[in-house]
């Protein structure tokens, strides 16, 4: 589809082309840039590029989606602001990997199309920008391994878009297979896959608050976990982030912090704690205990970490009470987007109506909802004739 629709708006055949999957934060919230580890899993949903080398330098980046396109130079990446600011996560890519060493000696076309809803906290920034590095990479003729790739994107993010996010979006994006999870520990940055029992299903849930992490408290709860480590390294001197402190050091230094960075770090500590409790139900294939961790995630969100929101409580309340449902927890950062629940293969579609029309019910507005399953990471894609 996106080597037609470079076609038909380039008026030529793109010369390569790539996608990358958007991704469920299975468990592990907010705890990436705090060191902790993380589990992931990349979805059947993804971001596709098509692109094709130019004679000049200019760049001309068009979104399928949105039907917009916005023209730049090579020689002045620079972040761009108001409508054109979608191209920024392309841009910042780009930067990164001419920083890494990727020579361009010329400019290109290239079309971007998706099929992830956005707001629903699926990370369309992560697959955008993974799907923007092959894409430009395999132009170019450039080589990075998988690893790297992810920390382009991480980077584009932080640097140029101006996200403060850790490295679990990119890195799920970029490792996720069929039928596993990506574990990261993001303190040194490993990379690993985790298989997946049989009859494990996703329904994502979302509530149609659309959230713009750049714009909404991501920033301010980043800085609380910040100030939260500098308190408590006056106790714990070694200490470099949050996921190097247990529950009980935490509680015996809870004086330093007072109650709002207090509840900030329990919910750090508490999920890095989470995550190791649910890669050893799964390895003995306890869904009922990995679900029970998945609703004490969404619980601490809204308790301590307070980046959930009434809309996405209740429907996890909801879920909490339907039959067939392992768990269920917001995914991603918080503060509106999406609840996935985890369930086997008998929760139908009936089953989701009902949780869907409690939400109407309480909030007077639709909740839209869909099924989805494990997809394959960010890859180069064939370009037919």
């Amino acid at each position: 589809m996106i080597n037609q629709q470079f076609t038909q708006k380039f008026d030529r055949e793109p010369a390569v082309s790539a996608q990358a999957p958007g991704r469920l934060e299975f468990i592990g919230n907010h705890t990436d840039y705090n060191g902790g580890p993380v589990l992931g899993v990349s979805v059947d949903r993804r971001i596709s590029v098509a692109l094709a080398p130019r004679a000049d330098r200019q760049v001309h980046l068009w979104s399928a989606t949105m039907d917009r396109e916005t023209i730049t130079n090579l020689d002045s990446i620079t972040p761009l602001t108001g409508e054109d600011s979608w191209a920024n996560y392309a841009l910042g890519v780009l930067k990164e990997l001419i920083d890494a060493g990727m020579k361009t000696p010329h400019g290109f076309d290239m079309a971007v199309d998706s099929d992830l809803p956005p707001g629903a906290g699926l990370s369309s920034s992560a697959a955008f920008e993974l799907s923007c590095g092959y894409g430009m990479s395999a132009l170019f003729d450039f080589e990075l391994e998988r690893a790297d790739m992810a920390r382009v994107g991480r980077r584009a993010e932080n640097n140029f878009v101006g996200m403060p996010c850790g490295i679990l979006d990119q890195g799920v994006s970029a490792f996720g297979d069929v039928d596993c999870l990506v574990k990261i520990d993001c303190e040194r940055e490993e990379f690993n896959r985790l298989p997946l029992p049989q009859d494990v299903h996703f329904w994502v849930f979302n509530t149609a608050k659309k959230h713009s992490l750049v714009d909404s408290l991501y920033g301010e709860r980043h800085r609380e976990c910040m100030e939260s480590v500098k308190r408590l390294q006056a106790a714990l001197p070694n200490i470099t982030c949050l996921a190097q402190v247990n529950s009980e050091q935490l509680e015996a230094n809870h004086a330093l912090l007072g109650d709002v960075l207090l509840r900030r770090a329990r919910h750090i500590v508490g999920e890095c704690e989470r995550v190791r409790a649910v890669e050893l139900a799964l390895k003995s294939g306890d869904m009922r205990a990995v679900g029970k961790m998945l609703f004490e995630s969404h619980d601490s969100s809204r308790i301590n970490f307070e980046n959930s929101i009434a809309e996405l409580d209740l429907l996890v309340d909801e879920l909490r009470r339907t039959d067939n449902v392992w768990g269920a927890r917001l995914t991603g950062g918080g503060f509106g987007g999406a609840v996935m629940a985890v369930t086997n293969s008998a929760f139908d579609q009936k089953q989701a109506e009902k949780n869907v029309q409690a939400y109407q019910d309480k909030f007077g507005q639709q909740a839209t909802f869909f099924h989805t399953q494990t997809g394959p990471g960010a890859h180069r894609t064939e370009v037919t004739a």
